[in-house]
């Protein structure tokens, strides 16, 4: 009998119970059967909405009709015309603000699962071995890309396409920015940033990884060597802190040093690598972004018997990816809502034993459009704890930003840029991705990286293009 869908289908996926013995990816991809029957049911719209959601500007119609003519190596090249990095974007993409926000089948149905199927044939390629790229003869010009996550890697990627020669600069010793320390194996596997950073070296990338620009060598070190514009996309890599009483308690660990021990430094794989990571009976997670049910998690894999996420507002406003949550809570995760913590607790020995929180309720909408978390008089309470994880935001690593004289910072600490080109106050510097807006999404990232290598290249072929900088 033929397999039909009856609606939008659902991403098959490990039992919880199975998926916290180990770090091992959960969602196990759509079946071909699946993959080509969704894709159907796209309306191929003459003027797509869909595409105007996506930050990289995928012919998103072009691949869904070639998907369901099963024509899948002709729709993976046709999504790498836009994107480098499709098995990532189909992972760890939130399609359900961006291009499935936009589905006009979203109106009065369900939309077309796009990242589902961006996943599933950049899934088929890897089955059938990637394609190697045509190399585009040099044009002549050297460019310098600060930073391998998305924003670089896709800048770097584009620019070589045009013919540019590349080199990015990582200040770690593998790249992939936060797609290696900051996003856990059962979510994004490392092997699969790998094969994409590999295609991006197809291209003819090349990558010097433990080179922190601002220390190991400066811009003006490599405008001497060559190199006639930059792309610093670095990332948001200096973690926020509560700033209450009792935060620097042994036990108290920020996410970003919690995920990279984790992830990069695999500490789940201790003692086979030697980067420990504690982890008591109880495991408090602070926060409510996607960071945080990482982090939670992990903690659920690390063997903690108990993980509660302290979040300040309701579910409803959690910026994490409602997938995220649901998985979560699935594993024995415990969300509690509209409670803020207010100190840590330590024992003699300077560990920490206990949050104690508050209650809250929600008041008017703030800045951001959410309402405003407001404290309950005399409702505080603790929660006995042997772990905290602080995941509560990152904002700009000042190592490089401190060391280029003239580079203009916004009141926040990040890079002031043209939010459509990428341009700084420095001629020939262009910037993008979380050093920019502030932490944001792998998708928004990339994008930014994808204009900045589109504004360079202008550059590079006439600087006039550019009058701020004459």
């Amino acid at each position: 009998m033929q397999n039909r869908l009856s609606g939008r289908p659902k991403m098959p996926q490990r039992p919880p119970k199975e998926r916290i013995k180990d770090f091992e990816e959960v969602p196990l991809g759509l079946p071909e059967w699946a993959a080509v029957e969704e894709a159907k049911r796209c309306l191929q719209c003459k003027k797509p909405q869909c595409v105007q959601g996506c930050p990289v500007e995928i012919d998103i119609p072009g691949f869904l009709k070639l998907v369901a003519e099963g024509r899948f190596e002709d729709a993976i090249a046709k999504i790498k015309e836009k994107n480098s990095l499709p098995a990532i974007c189909g992972r760890v993409c939130p399609q359900e603000t961006q291009c499935e926000e936009k589905c006009v089948l979203g109106k009065k149905g369900q939309p077309i699962a796009i990242g589902y199927l961006e996943r599933f044939v950049a899934d088929y390629e890897r089955e059938k071995g990637i394609r190697p790229p045509s190399a585009p003869s040099w044009n002549g010009h050297r460019v310098a890309v600060i930073g391998s996550g998305p924003a670089g890697l896709t800048c770097a990627g584009d620019l070589a396409k045009m013919g540019y020669q590349v080199t990015i600069f990582e200040a770690l010793h593998a790249p992939g920015g936060v797609l290696v320390y900051g996003i856990p194996e059962f979510r994004l596997p490392k092997s699969i940033v790998a094969q994409e950073v590999d295609y991006v070296r197809s291209l003819g990338v090349e990558i010097e990884l433990s080179c922190v620009v601002g220390k190991t060598l400066t811009i003006d070190d490599l405008r001497e060597e060559g190199y006639e514009a930059f792309f610093i996309g670095t990332g948001a890599g200096l973690p926020y802190f509560l700033n209450i009483p009792g935060e620097n308690l042994n036990g108290i660990y920020s996410a970003n040093e919690f995920l990279t021990r984790t992830n990069l430094m695999k500490a789940y794989l201790f003692p086979e690598f030697d980067t420990p990571v504690k982890i008591g009976r109880r495991v408090a997670v602070i926060g409510g972004g996607n960071v945080a049910m990482d982090a939670a998690r992990c903690a659920l894999r690390l063997g903690a018997e108990e993980v509660c996420l302290v979040y300040r507002r309701t579910k409803k406003e959690m910026p994490a990816r409602v997938e995220e949550v649901e998985r979560a809570e699935e594993e024995g995760v415990n969300c509690i809502i509209l409670t803020n913590p207010v100190r840590f607790i330590g024992n003699d020995n300077g560990w920490v034993t206990g949050i104690e929180c508050i209650q809250m309720e929600l008041g008017e909408p703030d800045e951001s459009g959410r309402r405003r978390p407001v404290p309950i008089p005399g409702s505080e309470f603790v929660i006995p704890i042997d772990t905290v994880v602080v995941a509560i935001g990152q904002g700009p690593n000042p190592l490089l930003l401190e060391t280029i004289k003239g580079l203009a910072l916004n009141k926040k600490g990040y890079i002031a840029a043209d939010p459509q080109t990428g341009a700084t106050s420095l001629p020939g510097v262009f910037a993008g991705g979380d050093i920019v807006t502030g932490a944001a999404t792998v998708i928004s990232a990339m994008g930014a990286g994808k204009r900045a290598a589109r504004s360079i290249d202008l550059y590079l072929k006439d600087p006039n293009k550019f009058p701020q900088w004459r």
